[in-house]
């Protein structure tokens, strides 16, 4: 295995001695200067650069190298970064609408600036090929950009009233501080996301990034000071696995905390509320996924193979919308499988993030391949057969697979995998395949291919989901609501609806007018 070591701001990584089939693509050497002080350790709370007793490792998920020592934090830091929040807040929100619109404009074009090093640090920590970084980080701005516009649009209403001596209006009001969790696949979208239409309302926001991705939240905040955004209004407390509970706790319970925003797995979204309904908080969550993804026999299956390909392997298959059961209808079902192999022989490269071929890089730790094994060894003892890869590699990679003959009893269509698998099912009819692809407790996107103009409506409509790709493999843009229904969590990010997670309406009735 090789080695990423930390200098400063600039890493190294080593020569990577894996597998056969991936030495040849990870003995370079590379050099990563990171400017503008991106690489932050400490915590950022109140404006200020703050260490705590202790620190834990950031690691290479190629390697298992150790990128950096960050900071630690613990409960008290919590309460310190709330605090800081809540004092904050009493004069964010009194900025006007455009004096907070501009300071998120120039948060975004200094996350336009510093793109490629952002993006370095993602495929650092994360684990994700480089072109993919580069387009997190275009993703991530767009939230910036969106909701330093939309800070402007937050309007009231006025009410037609019964009685003549009385007028009725509504104002729409910031909640207050929020609580903001992110998970480690997209370590710096998720961020902005909820942080732009926070601040873009005159909330104030305390982040918890996940203990493996860390660094670029940091990078973030450093941007976040040099844009101009007061002390206290944007805070960051790294921890450790070890102390996120604690930490998670504070931020759920505090008095202080009037919004709770979380992605991440289902369980770990009820502990939350069950913290949060203490104080009767405010929450929007965005919780696990186990997409179906639907071949009809009407379907282009070139295009719908290229939408597989989209859909599942981006990051690996580490995102909550990517597609997890493979549904094909009987008539094209031999020719979509044969088509998909091919395409994965053809398209997918195992590597290092940095290596300009790699497409797939590693899952995000070892617990995360023993998952994809799991459930590729269930599938093969019930009588899938493996068609494309199959195989663990050293560390964490995990070869790209593909099986057949797959069943609905089998644990990959009951659990979210978040790797490379793609478990296949034959279906013969419409009313089938939204059977199988309703009988889950969760509910966040659904994709499905078809050129039958009458069945898209059918479909569309019938899957119970919260965003529909028809003919379309990758469905996540600023504009649209992201969320879903059933277990996958409550409310919409991005759009013109982001900002309403983080507002109160608020009715006033002025009466004993002489009009």
């Amino acid at each position: 295995m090789g080695s990423f070591c930390l200098a400063g701001s600039r890493i190294f990584l080593g020569r990577i001695r894996i597998g056969p089939g991936l030495s040849s693509m990870l003995r370079r050497h590379y050099s990563l200067t990171l400017s503008g002080d991106l690489l932050r350790t400490q915590a950022f709370i109140n404006g200020r650069w703050v260490s705590a007793p202790s620190t834990f490792p950031v690691l290479d998920p190629a390697t298992g190298e150790e990128l950096a020592q960050v900071s630690d934090c613990g409960p008290q830091e919590a309460r310190d970064a709330v605090s800081s929040a809540y004092k904050a807040f009493c004069s964010w929100k009194c900025q006007t609408a455009k004096e907070r619109s501009a300071l998120l404009r120039k948060w975004f074009d200094l996350v336009n600036q510093h793109k490629e090093d952002l993006a370095k640090l993602i495929t650092a920590e994360c684990g994700k090929p480089m072109k993919e970084s580069v387009g997190e980080i275009a993703y991530s701005a767009s939230f910036l950009e969106w909701f330093s516009e939309e800070a402007r649009r937050v309007y009231g209403d006025i009410v037609a009233p019964a009685a003549k001596d009385r007028k009725l209006f509504i104002l729409k009001q910031p909640v207050g501080v929020a609580s903001v969790i992110t998970p480690w696949n997209f370590p710096s979208a998720m961020i902005t996301r909820k942080v732009g239409a926070a601040l873009a309302v005159g909330c104030t926001v305390v982040v918890k990034p996940a203990e493996d991705t860390p660094l670029s939240a940091l990078a973030l905040a450093e941007l976040a000071v040099q844009a101009g955004i007061p002390p206290g209004v944007f805070n960051v407390v790294p921890c450790s696995r070890k102390k996120t509970p604690a930490v998670g706790e504070v931020m759920c319970t505090d008095p202080l905390v009037a919004k709770i925003s979380f992605t991440g797995s289902t369980a770990t979204g009820k502990v939350l509320l069950k913290h949060a309904a203490g104080t009767v908080k405010k929450v929007s969550m965005e919780l696990g996924g186990h997409a179906p993804f639907i071949v009809f026999d009407s379907a282009d299956v070139d295009k719908a193979v290229t939408g597989a390909i989209a859909s599942k392997f981006r990051n690996s298959g580490q995102t909550c919308v990517c597609s997890n059961r493979f549904l094909v209808q009987s008539g094209i079902h031999d020719r979509f499988l044969e088509k998909l192999g091919k395409a994965m022989d053809a398209e997918l490269r195992i590597g290092h993030g940095f290596e300009p071929t790699t497409t797939q890089g590693p899952l995000i730790n070892v617990r995360a391949v023993e998952k994809v094994e799991r459930q590729i060894a269930d599938a093969v003892s019930k009588g899938a057969v493996v068609l494309n890869g199959g195989k663990r590699l050293e560390g964490s990679f995990m070869q790209p697979t593909l099986l057949s003959n797959v069943s609905t009893d089998m644990l990959c269509m009951q659990e979210e995998t978040f790797g490379p698998l793609i478990p296949v099912v034959k279906f013969n009819t419409e009313e089938e395949a939204l059977a199988i692809a309703n009988a889950s407790e969760v509910g966040l996107s659904g994709y499905f291919y078809s050129q039958d103009i009458s069945q898209i409506w059918r479909v569309a409509e019938k899957l119970e989901v919260g965003m529909v790709g028809v003919n379309e493999g990758l469905i996540s843009t600023t504009e649209a609501p992201f969320g879903g229904v059933k277990q996958s969590g409550l409310g919409r990010e991005g759009s013109k609806y982001g900002v309403d997670e983080y507002l109160e309406m608020k009715y006033v009735c002025i009466g004993g007018l002489t009009l």
